[in-house]
């Protein structure tokens, strides 16, 4: 069964486009907790610790990569991307990806509950993926592999449906730069019944604002983020800006 086990992670090695030099570190990041408990399997190891630590090469790989990317990018922009980035439903999509779920050990309790599907669990092994990496080769092949997993989210020209989410781009913005959530409010309603259209305003204690036109309120409300993101990111990318 063990011999087994090691052939299809091999299987995995090449999609991954790594191989590892212990291949334990890749069968522990694959071994969720819930079959630590319920099988009798003393040999084995939950992947929780390499989560951890993935969980910070990964941020660390991420800021460094959209640093690159973006040079004269503040820290307000560089935070709003890198939460996009490594949110647990963008990690969730990476680990579908690759396939990750089909080698996964879970309990069986995991297994009837849809483990292979909830974004909790394969966001965390995806961490544990990178922590494993990490084990096995040190940052700068980490830093490689998760460059190959990010790069097409990391052009700027590529469209991604990752940051059309403005809203939440301008809650974190908002957090973090002015330490309160942005204040949206309806301006203005036109149109009959059946065509109506809202317009709507956003103000981040009055430093930054954004109108925007839908025919939702949450469409328009949309809207206005975008286009008050738009002006903070105008505001990043001033040279004189300090």
């Amino acid at each position: 069964m063990e011999e087994e086990r090691r052939a299809s992670l091999r299987e995995l090695e090449e999609r991954l486009g790594y191989s590892f030099s212990e291949i334990n570190w890749l069968d522990q990041a694959l071994t969720h907790k819930s079959f630590i408990y319920e099988s009798n399997h003393p040999e084995k190891v939950a992947n929780e610790v390499l989560e951890f630590l993935g969980d910070s090469v990964l941020s660390l790989a991420v800021s460094y990569l959209l640093l690159l990317q973006s040079p004269g990018a503040q820290e307000g922009a560089l935070s709003m991307m890198r939460s996009q980035l490594v949110k647990r439903s963008f990690l969730a999509s990476l680990s579908k990806k690759l396939q990750l779920e089909g080698y996964l050990l879970l309990g069986k309790s995991q297994q009837v509950n849809g483990g292979t599907e909830k974004s909790s669990i394969l966001a965390n092994t995806y961490e544990a993926l990178i922590g494993a990496i990490f084990m096995d080769s040190g940052f700068n092949r980490a830093l490689e592999i998760i460059q190959g997993h990010f790069e097409p989210f990391l052009r700027a020209e590529t469209p991604s449906p990752l940051f059309n989410d403005f809203k939440s781009l301008l809650q974190i913005y908002a957090q973090q730069s002015h330490g309160v959530s942005p204040q949206y409010r309806v301006m203005n309603e036109s149109g009959p019944d059946h065509d109506k259209r809202f317009q709507a305003s956003v103000t981040i204690r009055e430093a930054v604002k954004g109108l925007g036109w839908g025919k939702s309120k949450k469409e328009a409300e949309q809207e206005a983020a975008k286009n008050a993101l738009e002006g903070i990111n105008t505001k990043f990318q001033t040279p004189n800006n300090k």
